[in-house]
C-alpha cells in the first residue's frame, strides 16, 4: 500500500503526539483469557485507548466472557469459536478456533461499522485472515504481530507444522500483504524471513512489554506469608515456574535438575502457575522420586501474579530456547531472579548479560539448571543483586508505555496520508 512505503523502522520517537485513531484490534487470545498473547494485546488495547484513540477489539469467545462488552475505554466483541479437542496429539493447551460457519461475515460487518484507520493483528492464523482480506477490500494498513512461532520439541509434528507454516500460512501472507511486521525477538525476525518470506524492511522490531505499575509495592513479607499458608510450601526456598505447561514450555529439565537440587536443599518447592496441559513432567517427577516437592497452582488471576513472583526466590520456565515470554518478563519486573535457557542477544533492543540481569545456561540443561538454582539458594545477596539488575532491566527496555507508544508511532506513520475508511 502507498502509505507503507514512507514508513520508516526507527520507532524510538516515543514522546510525538499522534492524531486520534480508530484501532481494530484483532487476537483469538484476550483478556480474561491467560497466557502471554492475551496479556499484550489486551494491555496495548488499554494503553491505547488511555491515550485517547478508539480502540475496537475483536477475539473469540471464551468460557463466560460475555459476547459483548466495554472495559478499560475498550469495546471488546467476542465471536463464536470451536476449542481444541482432546487428543493424543497436540497437548491439549487453552485454544480456540475462529473457523465458524458465518464469522467472515460477523468481521465485515464488524469492521464496516466501525470503519478503522488502521487494523492490529495479533498471530498470523484464522482470524488475522478474516480481517486481512477486510482491510485488503479495503485498502486499510494492517500491523501483524505474531506471537507463535510454530515449532515444537515433537519432531514429527514439528515437521508438519513447518509444512502448515510453509503451504497455508505463507501464501495466505504474502495475499494479504501487511504493511508492517512486528517481530517481537531476534528469533522471530529469522523466523519471519524463513518460513513467511517477508522482507527485512518490512520488519519492525518492537519487544514484549509489561506494565510496570502493577509490580510497585508489593509487600514481600505478606505475599510469602500467603504463599506458605495457601499452598502449604512451608519456610524453604520457592521456585516459581509461571506460564501454561505445553511442550515448548515442558518443565522437563527443571524435573530433572530437581534431585540435586533437593540433596542440598531439601525444603526446596516448586509453584507451577498456569495450566498443565503436557502432564509428562509429572510423570518424570514420579520416576524420580521429587513428585512431593512440586505443587501445581493452576490458573490464576492476574492480580495475584505479582505477589506470587515478588514472594519466590527464584522464577525458572524458559528452558527450552524456544523464546522468552511475557511470564518472564514479569518474574523480572518483580525483581525475581530468574534462570533462561536462552542467548544472550534474544531481545533486539539490548543484551541480556549472564549473572547481571539473569543466570543463562544452555538450553534443557538439567545439570548447569541444578547449579544455577543452588548457586542463587546458596547466595542470597547474589540473587538479590540479578533480581534487582534484571528488574531495572524491564524498566529501561520493556516498560508497555514505552511500547505503546512504538506501536502509535507505526500507526501514526502509516495512516500519516490521511484516515483509510471502509469503502
Amino acid at each position: 500500500m502507498q502509505a507503507a512505503t514512507r514508513v520508516t523502522n526507527d520507532l524510538t520517537d516515543n514522546h510525538r503526539e499522534v492524531c486520534p485513531l480508530r484501532i481494530a484490534v484483532v487476537s483469538t487470545h484476550f483478556p480474561p483469557r491467560a497466557g502471554g498473547t492475551s496479556v499484550m494485546a489486551g494491555t496495548l488495547a488499554r494503553h491505547h485507548a488511555a491515550a485517547g484513540h478508539d480502540v475496537l477489539a475483536i477475539t473469540l469467545a471464551y468460557q463466560r466472557a460475555p459476547a459483548e462488552e466495554t472495559a478499560d475505554g475498550i469495546r471488546v466483541i467476542r465471536l463464536p469459536a470451536r476449542a481444541l479437542p482432546d487428543n493424543t496429539i497436540v497437548s491439549n493447551f487453552d485454544l480456540a478456533f475462529a473457523l465458524r460457519w458465518g464469522n467472515g461475515q460477523r468481521v465485515d460487518r464488524i469492521l464496516n461499522t466501525f470503519r478503522p484507520d488502521i487494523v492490529h493483528q495479533h498471530g498470523q492464523f484464522y482470524l488475522t485472515w478474516l480481517a486481512g482480506l477486510w482491510a485488503r477490500r479495503h485498502q486499510v494498513p494492517t500491523v501483524l504481530t505474531p506471537h507463535t512461532r510454530l515449532r515444537t520439541p515433537m519432531r514429527l509434528l514439528n515437521v508438519a507444522l513447518c509444512g502448515f507454516d510453509m503451504l497455508v500460512v505463507r501464501p495466505i501472507l504474502a495475499y494479504l500483504r501487511p504493511a508492517r511486521v512486528v517481530a517481537i525477538d531476534t528469533m522471530f525476525r529469522k523466523y519471519l524471513i524463513q518460513r513467511y518470506r517477508v522482507r527485512d524492511e518490512q520488519i519492525v522490531s518492537v519487544s514484549a512489554g509489561v506494565e510496570l505499575d502493577r509490580f510497585q509495592g508489593v509487600d514481600v513479607s505478606a505475599a510469602r506469608a500467603c504463599l506458605a499458608r495457601r499452598w502449604g510450601l512451608g519456610a524453604g526456598p520457592v521456585i516459581a515456574s509461571l506460564g501454561h505447561v505445553v511442550p515448548g514450555r515442558d518443565r522437563l529439565a527443571l524435573i530433572e535438575a530437581l534431585p540435586e537440587v533437593l540433596a542440598r536443599h531439601p525444603d526446596t518447592r516448586v509453584l507451577v502457575i498456569g495450566g498443565v496441559y503436557d502432564h509428562r513432567f509429572r510423570r518424570r517427577a514420579d520416576d524420580l522420586g521429587v513428585a512431593d516437592a512440586i505443587v501445581c497452582a493452576g490458573t490464576v488471576p492476574p492480580d495475584e501474579i505479582p505477589g506470587l513472583l515478588a514472594a519466590a526466590d527464584m522464577e525458572v520456565h524458559d528452558l527450552r530456547g524456544l523464546g522468552i515470554g511475557v511470564a518472564t518478563l514479569e518474574a523480572m519486573a518483580a525483581g525475581t531472579p530468574t534462570v533462561l535457557g536462552e542467548r544472550s542477544d534474544y531481545f533486539p533492543q539490548a543484551t541480556l548479560r549472564d549473572g547481571e540481569h539473569t543466570l543463562l545456561i544452555e538450553p534443557a540443561d538439567h545439570t548447569a539448571l541444578a547449579r544455577a538454582i543452588n548457586h542463587l539458594i546458596d547466595n542470597p545477596a547474589r540473587a538479590e543483586r540479578i533480581g534487582e539488575c534484571g528488574q531495572q532491566w524491564v524498566r529501561d527496555h520493556a516498560d508497555m508505555s514505552s511500547i505503546s507508544a512504538q506501536y502509535l508511532a507505526l500507526m501514526d506513520d502509516l495512516t500519516r496520508n490521511g484516515r483509510h475508511t471502509a469503502r
